[in-house]
C-alpha cells in the first residue's frame, strides 16, 4: 500500500486535514442549527451550500458568521447550566420538602415495618413512635 516512508507520511498527513475538516463541519452545523437570528430558509440555504461546497462554504461561514460562534455557544452553555441547575433545585426541593411533609402516620408506618423486620427493638420503635406523635418517649422495659 505504502511504497516509501513519504506517502505514508502524506497520508497522515491527508488523514488529519480530513479529520479537522469533519470535526470544523460538526461545529459550523451546531453553530448554525442552534442559531436563533437565523430563520428556517437561512439554515436551509447554509447548509445546502456547506453540502454541496463543503470546503468553500465553511470558509465562508466561518468568514461572515464565525465573530459570534463563541457568544452562542457560551449563551447554549449558560442556558443549559441554568436548566441543570433549576433542575437541581426542584428535585432536591421536593425530595426535602417530603421528609417533613410526612405525616406522623406515616412515620409510624415505617417504623413498625422497621421493628417487624428486625431492624429495631420494640424500645427504639415506642420512641420513634412517640417522637412522630410529639410526645416524649417513655423508656419500656426491653
Amino acid at each position: 500500500m505504502f511504497n516509501n516512508n513519504g506517502s505514508f507520511l502524506l497520508a497522515t498527513l491527508e488523514f488529519f486535514l480530513f479529520f479537522a475538516w469533519f470535526m470544523c463541519l460538526f461545529w459550523i452545523f451546531g453553530d448554525l442549527f442552534r442559531s436563533r437570528d437565523l430563520g428556517g430558509w437561512a439554515k436551509t440555504l447554509w447548509t445546502l451550500f456547506l453540502i454541496i461546497l463543503p470546503l468553500l462554504g465553511m470558509l465562508v461561514y466561518l468568514i461572515v458568521r464565525g465573530g459570534g460562534m463563541t457568544e452562542r455557544a457560551e449563551a447554549a452553555a449558560v442556558d443549559a447550566q441554568k436548566r441543570q441547575d433549576a433542575y437541581i433545585r426542584q428535585v432536591a426541593g421536593s425530595t426535602a420538602g417530603t421528609a417533613e411533609a410526612r405525616s406522623a402516620t406515616d412515620e409510624i408506618a415505617q417504623a413498625k415495618s422497621l421493628l417487624d423486620s428486625g431492624a429495631i427493638t420494640q424500645a427504639e420503635y415506642e420512641r420513634l413512635k412517640a417522637t412522630a406523635l410529639g410526645r416524649s418517649a417513655t423508656p419500656a422495659a426491653a
